[in-house]
């Protein structure tokens, strides 16, 4: 079965431009469009999407109220928050309301489909800039609580997790947690993004999380990873 999909927005080229992205997915199919989060609440009622796709800022009721009134009607919607903010506030505020992801504007094609599809399966999908972002958030915190200082800092000890994963899969998972897309890992470590892909796919597996948000905070608090 396809994943059925709903874009709301109120730039109508944008708009057209995210769907013909995901009309290129053969597993996907767009079954409606609209313009503000009151269409929002209607479309979802009448269509079922399995994903709703949402711009954050729209006139008459924004992509974040739309959020929060689609999650108390029905706990199970799964909805993708579109945005050009990647202020921490915007994130906590948006993902507090019940939405699964969030999303860059300046996102490319692949992180779009990624995201889509990690979302439909059940987990949890932020744009590769914006879990960086949280992981700054995270380290300020803890800092600030007085559970790390200049002098003590918050990871005196990086400890691999080379009893689970291999070296390779080690340095994508840092530079997953440095916010790098898959292709800024693949150009980084000089292979290609479906390389990429399979690594990540390896690391959430052997780590038996859903998504590589996940992968990231379970490997901050383990110590698997440099918070820079």
């Amino acid at each position: 079965m396809k994943t059925k999909i709903v874009i709301i927005d109120d730039h109508q080229l944008f708009r057209e431009g995210v769907k013909r992205i995901l009309d290129f997915e053969p597993s996907f199919e767009v079954v409606a469009e609209g313009d503000d989060g009151e269409d929002a609440l209607e479309i979802v009622e009448s269509h079922k999407p399995d994903v709703v796709i949402m711009d954050i800022n729209m006139p008459n009721m924004n992509g974040v109220e739309a959020t929060k009134q689609l999650i108390e009607a029905n706990e199970d919607t799964k909805v993708i928050i579109l945005s050009i903010h990647d202020d921490e506030n915007y994130v906590t505020h948006a993902l507090k309301t019940g939405a699964r992801g969030y999303l860059l504007k300046e996102m490319d094609a692949d992180t779009l489909i990624e995201a889509v599809k990690v979302v439909a399966d059940g987990g949890s999908y932020l744009h590769p800039k914006v879990t960086h972002n949280l992981v700054n958030e995270f380290r300020r915190l803890a800092t600030s609580s007085g559970q790390a200082t200049p002098t003590q800092p918050l990871q005196p000890e990086i400890r691999r997790p080379l009893h689970i994963l291999t070296r390779r899969e080690c340095e994508v998972l840092q530079m997953l947690a440095d916010g790098k897309s898959n292709r800024g890992i693949g150009e980084a470590l000089f292979i290609s993004e479906k390389t990429v892909k399979n690594h990540v796919s390896n690391i959430l597996q052997k780590m038996n999380v859903n998504d590589r948000t996940q992968a990231v905070v379970f490997s901050i608090k383990n110590g698997w990873v440099e918070v820079k």
